[in-house]
């Protein structure tokens, strides 16, 4: 066992003395060493109940004969971070967490690991961890939050109170109203309900074969998710025992099992920027254009909140991931001998069934022919950009209009709940990219205030920044090369035509190739002074065209 480096003879004496000091007795030592790597906290609140899930773990552990250990990971909530300088602190985090999570694993020399995050950059980070390491792995998230109900029982999200900000700038909603969905949009613990970032990599983890069936799914207070969490301790113990790595299950058509899941749920736009990064640390590459390959081809099966008013419960109750992957393996859409930490992927879909067509549209009824993602190209965005296609009105997918430029997230806002955003604009919010930002940070705020407008079937978006999972409409992020890099964004003009063919995949600001190369010539960054861990990320990250991964650490 790995963990002997730490338990075993005469010169691990001081060793044995420290685990002592901690409870251990003799007996522990000639057991496995299982790390629980866990996000509980008590400012998010899809990790505030992580540690029952991590004791459920560690039970399932202990009953299969192996030594739980757990351990902290911090964690960013991306809604309180949302709409101030907190928001640079989110992406960042999840290379802190992928190095963190490495430091804590080889310095105790632990045999083993299930992961316990819950909410958008930790399980990330969390796959990176496991990828780079390539110890024997499991993952069981902590779930989604219920939806909240208003007094009519419609089914309210965190995306709910934040398009109501906007609608009571527009004078549409009362301040009072306001106040009684804020009481109510977030009812308790769990990653926010819908399709929103951390829901769509807890069902892309079952995809990828690192999670069991249910845990992109199983709300966060049902028993099952404390069941979930005990069968994960409990397999985590096979998979050891039979030497199954990450990288025997993350290989590249695992990766393309998760991009056809990603495709048919409609999944957030940061999963194109999380799944490159966990490929990479995995020993390959997966880039936009293969997004697009494998959008052309999987239909779109579940149009949930921000697309919907669906929340992701009404998912699990249809039969969850196993059944969406069961619609896609009709169509052979699957690579299902992939290797999962319990068997293959085809395991999960022999008896799942589809319990409600409404949710998860039969594959020969989809929704949309193509994916719910889509990258485009143009002379705006040479290395690309990504939009949740889904999510945004059939009006808007081809739209051209005049350009209203800023140079940062917060005077867009203003502009925006200022009454300055007109019907047939095109937003272009920059100077937010992962380096230029820096953090890249979401774009909820401008959006879910569009939104609450009216005029997010309107009006687009377009940043080098990204955008939350929660964001619906026309919005258009991870424009590459970024401004701070010196991309075309940055030598857009006010007034200037910008052309979107969101089905033709491009994107062009209406310029000759001769005016964007004398504005270069005349072009000066925005730099934003910035110290501290931001400032060293700066100098680090690379385009989010690859995922935004480190790329400069010399």
């Amino acid at each position: 066992m790995k963990s002997d480096a730490v338990k075993k003879g005469r010169a691990k004496a001081p060793h044995r003395s420290l685990f002592k000091a901690l409870g251990f007795i003799d007996e522990e030592f000639e057991k496995p060493l299982i790390g629980i790597a866990v996000s509980k906290s008590e400012i998010v609140p899809g990790h505030i109940h992580l540690d029952a899930v991590a004791e459920r773990a560690a039970d399932g552990v202990r009953m299969a004969g192996g030594v739980p250990v757990q351990f902290p990971v911090i964690g960013v909530c991306d809604g309180i971070a949302m709409g101030h300088d907190g928001m640079r602190y989110s992406l960042v985090t999840r290379e802190l967490i992928a190095d963190s999570i490495e430091c804590m694993a080889l310095a105790h020399a632990l045999d083993a690991l299930i992961f316990i995050p819950n909410c958008d950059k930790i399980i990330p980070g969390m796959l990176m961890a496991c990828a780079r390491l390539n110890l024997p792995s499991a993952f069981v998230s902590g779930g989604p939050m219920l939806a909240g109900r208003s007094r009519s029982g419609k089914a309210l999200s965190l995306t709910t109170i934040f398009e109501a900000v906007g609608a009571v700038s527009s004078g549409a909603m009362s301040e009072e109203a306001l106040s009684e969905l804020e009481e109510t949009a977030c009812p308790g613990c769990g990653s926010c309900s819908g399709m929103f970032t951390a829901n769509s990599m807890n069902c892309v983890t079952e995809a990828l074969g690192m999670a069991l069936p249910g845990n992109g799914t199983a709300p966060a207070v049902m028993a099952e998710r404390l069941r979930l969490a005990k069968k994960t301790g409990f397999q985590i113990m096979d998979v050891l025992k039979k030497d199954v790595r990450p990288k025997d299950i993350l290989t590249r058509g695992a990766f393309m099992n998760a991009l056809a899941l990603d495709m048919a749920l409609g999944c957030s736009t940061n999963t194109a920027l999380h799944l490159p990064a966990i490929a990479r640390e995995a020993g390959f590459t997966l880039d936009l254009k293969l997004l697009n390959e494998v959008s052309a081809k999987t239909p779109n099966l579940c149009r949930l909140a921000p697309a919907s008013e669906t929340p992701i419960e009404d998912l699990h109750a249809a039969g969850g991931v196993s059944a969406v992957l069961a619609e896609l393996a009709k169509k052979n859409l699957l690579n299902l001998e992939e290797r999962t930490i319990y068997g293959v992927l085809g395991d999960s879909v022999k008896n799942a069934a589809n319990y409600n067509e409404n949710i998860i549209r039969p594959i020969d009824k989809p929704y949309s022919a193509t994916g719910g993602l889509a990258a485009l190209w143009g002379n705006l965005a040479p290395d690309g950009c990504v939009v949740k296609q889904s999510a945004v009105a059939p009006s808007m997918l081809k739209h051209e209009g005049p350009a209203r430029v800023f140079n940062g997230e917060d005077d867009a806002f203003a502009a925006i709940t200022g009454g300055l955003i007109k019907a047939g604009d095109v937003v272009v919010i920059r100077y937010e990219g992962p380096r230029g930002g820096p953090g890249m940070k979401e774009m909820l705020a401008p959006t879910a205030a569009l939104a609450g407008m009216g005029l997010d079937d309107k009006v687009a978006l377009i940043t080098d920044g990204r955008f939350s999972g929660a964001t619906k409409g026309a919005a258009i992020g991870h424009v590459s090369p970024e401004a701070a890099d010196g991309g075309v964004i940055a030598l857009v003009q006010e007034g200037d035509r910008i052309a979107i063919d969101v089905p033709q995949r491009s994107i062009s600001v209406l310029i000759s190739e001769e005016d964007i190369k004398k504005r270069k010539a005349l072009w000066k960054p925005v730099s934003r002074k910035v110290s501290g861990y931001l400032a060293r990320y700066a100098k680090s990250v690379g385009s989010a065209a690859g995922g935004a991964v480190f790329i400069n650490q010399d």
